[in-house]
């Protein structure tokens, strides 16, 4: 049985109070719907920074630092842009992750994409090209149903997309730690 954005929040938020980390969302097409999933999850308190909901796409620019030529030629539902937003959210708020959301949850296409297009991106501390506007990792979804699905699809795509990176690297420490206490070997 696949996971809920609850369940996988809950551990993000063990993951990242274990780690001493804090993560700062931005959120475009679900509209706070990840920061809720988050901030409902008990002691998330310690490892929420904030969110962003630039909703309008001049705010994208103006509050996460998003390109502005950027947006004018591809327009607010790109790869690009969700991990601008990451990137942009992590530095405003002062967290050591960003995770954002961008894409097309209906009724109607926007900037020539079709409903069901959706971009979650993160920026952070193990993720490629971290730290720099655009870095990090982007998930490109193409999800079916209304719009209310899609929403919610996406807020658990990008919360399993930070827990499946800060899972990694747990691993990833653990390994390198046994390493070293086993002589290297």
């Amino acid at each position: 049985m696949r996971s809920t954005a609850a369940d996988i929040a809950v551990d993000v938020v063990r993951l990242l109070r274990v780690r001493g980390e804090t993560v700062a969302v931005a959120e475009s097409l679900t509209g706070g719907l990840v920061a809720a999933e988050l901030t409902a999850v008990p002691g998330a308190s310690k490892v929420f920074r904030g969110s962003v909901t630039p909703y309008a796409t001049e705010l994208k620019h103006r509050l996460l630092g998003v390109d502005a030529t950027l947006l004018a030629r591809r327009g607010a539902v790109n790869a690009q842009v969700a991990a601008q937003m990451a990137a942009g959210v992590r530095k405003a708020l002062g967290a050591d992750w960003g995770i954002a959301t961008t894409g097309v949850a209906g009724p109607e296409p926007q900037d020539g994409q079709p409903v069901g297009t959706v971009f979650v991106g993160l920026d952070g501390p193990g993720a490629a090209g971290s730290g720099s506007a655009g870095g990090g990792k982007v998930e490109s979804l193409r999800l079916n149903g209304d719009r209310a699905e899609i929403r919610m699809e996406s807020v658990r795509s990008v919360l399993a997309l930070l827990l499946k990176e800060l899972a990694s690297e747990q691993t990833g420490n653990e390994r390198a730690q046994d390493t070293e206490q086993n002589g290297g070997f």
